[in-house]
């Protein structure tokens, strides 16, 4: 009988193990549990406008020729006249795993917003857009712990102390040690600007300047969409960046013990170009994405398969990874950005869809 019960465990054994995805790991690249597919595998991509993804790429390549694994091919797709050939021949698509083995994730929106503001501080323009504070000190601790390499610690220096940098509800107190860029009408559009990340804002003179993300306080993103759902305040299934002011706007007794839950804190930077990602090139819609790099790095191409938030159409893109955001954590987890306007602002807003992402590894990047 014991001889029996062993065979039946082993048998299980064997056939979970044989059922089981054979993971591809390469570390120097991504912490992800990644599952190798042929093309032909990846739902979407024939039907895709390889075209326009191999430009989006090439715009990548302006900064991440110099990264490890992307130099070879980034001189290749210079040269190259047939985009799918130049895809097929150079790169291998591998399907993300999330570590509970699911192959699926969250895939939410972010657009470029405008605002309204002037240089000067007045009665209706008084919410400040401030630039990087003098005293930010941001230390990269690879220096001294390489396997802390990913991670950045933000502060500032009292005495001989560093000591965390104040949060979102400090700041106001400190502001007169800080510079604008410019003061605009609107504390709820100016918080969502810094979810954003970038923006644009149209002066009292008429004229229209960027301004991109040039740092933050150190403080942990907190979703105030998730509070104000365990509240009871909006329903989980109506909650949207549309929902969320709607509810702020209804509450303005509220907005600050709100707004100030979240306690991370986005310093602005005013630049010649629009929607600027943490790769550093200005961002194409509906061709790049923001990621969380320890799984997915910058520069790199991702096939993500999800649908539209409004007309629930499929969305099968082979896009570029040039962003980073608070809020994006995960393996399979990733921001579409949807561009500028108030139609990239709607499908942004109610964006929180299911979806898929494939990792798009050079062929010549060895496992390890």
């Amino acid at each position: 009988m014991k001889a029996i019960k062993y065979f039946l465990f082993i048998s299980v054994i064997i056939i979970l193990t044989g059922c089981a995805p054979k993971y591809s790991i390469f570390k120097n690249v991504s912490d992800a549990n990644l599952l190798a597919v042929q093309w032909e595998e990846v739902e979407g991509f024939e039907n895709d406008d390889l075209k326009a993804a191999l430009e989006t790429f090439k715009t990548a390549c302006k900064k991440s020729i110099k990264k490890q694994n992307l130099e070879n091919v980034c001189k290749k797709a210079g040269n190259a006249v047939n985009a799918r050939e130049f895809f097929i021949t150079n790169f291998m698509p591998y399907l993300i795993y999330g570590n509970n083995n699911s192959d699926t994730g969250l895939i939410t929106g972010y657009y470029e917003p405008l605002l309204h503001g002037s240089r000067n501080k007045t009665d209706r323009f008084k919410y400040p857009i401030f630039k990087v504070p003098q005293d930010l000190i941001v230390v990269d601790l690879d220096e001294v712990y390489p396997e802390l390499s990913k991670f950045r610690l933000r502060g500032k220096v009292v005495g001989n102390r560093l000591i965390p940098y104040p949060s979102r509800q400090e700041i106001p107190k400190i502001a007169d040690q800080l510079k604008p860029i410019c003061y605009v009408d609107d504390k709820i559009d100016l918080f969502f600007l810094q979810i954003q990340g970038s923006g644009k804002v149209r002066l009292d003179d008429g004229s229209i300047i960027n301004v991109g993300y040039a740092g933050q306080n150190g403080r942990k993103y907190f979703s105030i969409g998730r509070k104000l759902i365990e509240t009871g305040a909006i329903k989980a299934e109506d909650i949207s960046l549309q929902s969320i002011k709607k509810w702020l706007n209804q509450n303005p007794d509220k907005v600050d013990e709100v707004l100030n839950l979240n306690k991370s804190y986005v310093f602005f930077t005013e630049s010649k170009k629009g929607a600027t990602g943490s790769l550093g090139v200005e961002l194409i819609a509906k061709r790049n994405l923001a990621v969380d790099k320890k799984y997915i790095p910058l520069g790199f191409p991702v096939f993500i398969q999800t649908d539209n938030p409004l007309t629930k159409k499929p969305i099968n893109r082979l896009m570029v990874a040039a962003d980073t955001g608070g809020a994006i954590k995960g393996e399979i987890r990733a921001d579409f950005f949807w561009g500028f306007g108030k139609n990239a602002e709607e499908l942004a807003g109610k964006m929180k869809q299911k979806g898929k992402l494939y990792l798009i590894l050079p062929k010549e990047i060895e496992k390890i």
